[in-house]
């Protein structure tokens, strides 16, 4: 992991989500819809996924102990984070220690799960099981 500490906002969301939100009201839900593709607009899962980058979601993924995720909050805000099952307990960690980890109740806020990235190049595309 890298580790650095500049102060950001406590508004961390890494994703913009206002599409995505603004149309699954008129499409039904994203779980219905099949793989799609969002993109990373902050550092806070890097080095493993650059601000920038693409990430396809997989809404019927398979969800396991470090996958990463697309996860909603108590406030129904979307966040992009590494699940972490600890004790029974789960946790949304970023890759970057200046953002914070956030417990979740269960299993059932998970979204989708990240299944590949891609970016400008070829090199830089990772699938994820």
């Amino acid at each position: 992991m890298n580790d650095h500490e500049d102060t950001l906002p406590e508004d961390d969301i890494p994703l913009d989500l206002r599409q995505l939100i603004e149309n699954e009201g008129a499409s039904g839900s994203c779980e219905e819809t099949g793989l799609f593709a969002l993109q990373v607009i902050d550092d806070s899962m890097e080095p493993e996924f650059a601000k920038g980058c693409i990430i396809l979601i997989d809404p019927a993924g398979i969800i396991r102990n470090g996958s990463f995720v697309l996860a909603q909050l108590d406030d129904g805000e979307l966040i992009f984070r590494q699940l972490l099952v600890q004790e029974d307990r789960y946790y949304l960690k970023p890759m970057r220690s200046r953002y914070e980890t956030i417990e979740i109740p269960d299993l059932d806020r998970i979204k989708g799960v990240i299944v590949q990235r891609a970016g400008t190049r070829r090199s830089y595309h990772k699938h994820y099981e």
